[in-house]
């Protein structure tokens, strides 16, 4: 359940902090005071839009907080699907930090995503608001609402209906596909037939090109070693005119003309004589070393053009070896269905036909469990309306079958009722006026929550268009809800207020020249007050109030019962 809730630097709000409590919980205020803000940042915590126009003027950031206390066990098996695993102490704590330009999502103080929270909302708490209370007016969301309620039988069934859905479209597609005429089916095998054969020509195997490419690269380089040391052997040589063997036996011979003319450079002739010999004593052995080197010319030049024939298949065909393999495999199997094509079409259309008979066996189980599943449901939903004060009510699920499959089941499904004596039954979306609508989905709610076992529910203004002792009915009901859930609701109604068995107030105050709204908690002093003000008005007299008091004692007496 909802233990705390936390609100800094949004909207008009400076900041509140407010402890809830099990039961009904109702918050009330003027018009424009604010209800609508705490509302908001409720559903702002739990992944709702965001934006700087929600930040208080001038604030560098906004705060909302959600302190939960989580007891249930499917709440708790529900977050531990999500990767969530709960303190000793039971606590979940959801914070979003708003900043003009960016939102920092937290949950326990891990980081986590919009769709996250999103996700987390769905097990903790449920949300009903004006916008939601029309989606009863499409009909669309009729049988999500009973599909909900039948839970996991109809969701098991849903999921086979949906895999039944898929083979059978893959079958039909592929059958369709086959509708060729006979021009272009040759055309194809003639394709088709090409690229086979390119492929098998090549004779690939899975490995081979991992082999080549390490042969390639070794060979490659005792390539280029060998034309780096046989420049070498060039440069250093007595074979070409300006090798440096040569140069130097030039310049020897230059230097033993000069000694005869002047005997003090013998030792320099020396010196450039050892030179000479180091020279040709490093070519001889450079030339060994060459000559060890074995480069086969015509192999490396068979593993290039092996693996540049591999590449250009590669580049067709697929980015490997296994994937053009993989693609001639299919290519065969293509080749042989337009070689066979009578016979492949007829499969495929069996397959087809069998693939939808087993679809129409599922959906049709997945139907009559809807049915089933809708009776209880609206079985259940006419005595709540009953206790909302519709006592002629009755209330139906129509079903009707698509004419088309689609991957949720074949049924066309929705509300139908009538309010009174003689009226025909008609679709919720032609008869229902704005206050029936506010307790019909206050009836669905109720028996939802029973079902999912969701530990809070939040109304917004479920009591517009109701009055007298409509109003009462539906205090009653809210408080009868309030016995099996955490229920918040926001309204307008003195009926509903005094129901509660914890009230907050909601109003704004003008603090240092600024509009600030602010949230209390009434005692039972102040909650006739309170209550007071939404019978008087204006002016609160003590008649005013004294009603205010037996409505409240009245509201202590039927939560007794």
């Amino acid at each position: 359940m909802l233990r705390n809730l936390h609100i800094k630097n949004m909207a008009l709000v400076d900041e509140i902090e407010v402890d809830f409590e099990e039961g009904l919980n109702i918050l009330t205020g003027e018009t424009g005071a604010g209800k609508s803000i705490v509302l908001g940042a409720i559903s702002v915590a739990l992944g709702g839009k965001t934006g700087k126009e929600m930040l208080r003027e001038d604030a560098e950031y906004g705060l909302v907080e959600l302190l939960f206390d989580i007891r249930q066990p499917h709440s708790k098996e529900g977050l531990e699907e999500m990767g969530i695993i709960l303190p000793d102490s039971h606590e979940l704590i959801i914070s979003r930090r708003i900043y003009p330009n960016r939102v920092v999502n937290k949950v326990n103080d891990e980081m986590v995503t919009v769709s996250k929270l999103k996700e987390i909302a769905g097990v903790l708490l449920d949300i009903h608001s004006q916008q939601e209370q029309q989606s009863l007016l499409k009909k669309a969301n009729h049988l999500h609402i009973l599909d909900r309620f039948g839970n996991d039988t109809i969701t098991e069934r849903k999921q086979t209906v949906k895999q039944d859905y898929d083979t059978y479209i893959g079958y039909k597609k592929e059958w369709e596909n086959q509708q060729t005429d006979e021009e272009t089916r040759r055309r194809q095998m003639d394709f088709a037939a090409f690229e086979i054969h390119e492929i098998e020509e090549a004779q690939l195997s899975v490995d081979e090109e991992e082999i080549l490419e390490k042969s390639y690269r070794k060979m490659k380089n005792g390539r280029q070693l060998m034309e780096s040391l046989s420049k070498l052997y060039e440069s250093t040589g007595y074979d070409q005119p300006d090798s440096a063997g040569n140069q130097l036996s030039r310049s020897f011979s230059l230097m033993e003309q000069a000694t005869e003319y002047d005997p003090a450079l013998e030792n320099l002739r020396e010196q450039l004589s050892t030179v000479d010999d180091l020279l040709n004593d490093f070519n001889r052995e450079l030339a060994d070393y060459i000559g060890g080197l074995n480069f086969d010319e015509a192999q490396f030049r068979e593993t290039e053009q092996r693996l540049n024939r591999i590449h250009e298949l590669e580049a067709k065909y697929g980015k490997t070896i296994p994937e053009v393999l993989a693609y001639l495999e299919r290519k065969q199997e293509e080749l042989e269905r337009y070689q066979n094509y009578e016979a492949h079409r007829l499969e495929l259309e069996q397959a087809c036909q069998e693939s939808f008979r087993q679809y129409e066996k599922d959906a049709k189980a997945l139907s009559d469990a809807r049915q089933e599943a809708a009776k209880q449901l609206t079985d259940m939903i006419v005595q709540a309306l009953k206790d909302l004060n519709f006592p002629d009510v009755r209330f139906q699920m129509e079903f009707k079958r698509l004419e088309q499959p689609t991957a949720a089941g074949q049924d066309d499904a929705y509300f139908i009722l009538s309010t009174n004596v003689g009226e025909p039954m008609k679709p919720l979306w032609e008869v229902a006026s704005g206050g029936e609508l506010s307790r019909i989905m206050l009836a669905i709610k109720s028996c939802l929550a029973q079902e999912d076992d969701i530990d809070t529910l939040i109304f917004d203004e479920i009591d517009v268009g109701i009055s007298g002792r409509t109003a009462q009915k539906v205090s009653e009901r809210l408080s009868v809800l309030g016995r099996q859930h955490q229920v918040i609701c926001i309204s307008h109604l003195p009926q509903i207020a005094a129901m509660a068995d914890v009230h907050f107030k909601i109003e704004k105050k003008i603090t240092d020249h600024k509009t600030v709204t602010l949230m209390e908690r009434l005692t039972d002093e102040t909650a006739i007050e309170e209550i007071a003000r939404m019978l008087g008005g204006v002016e609160i007299t003590e008649t005013v109030r004294n009603s205010a008091a037996e409505m409240k004692d009245m509201a202590r007496r039927a939560k007794k019962y």
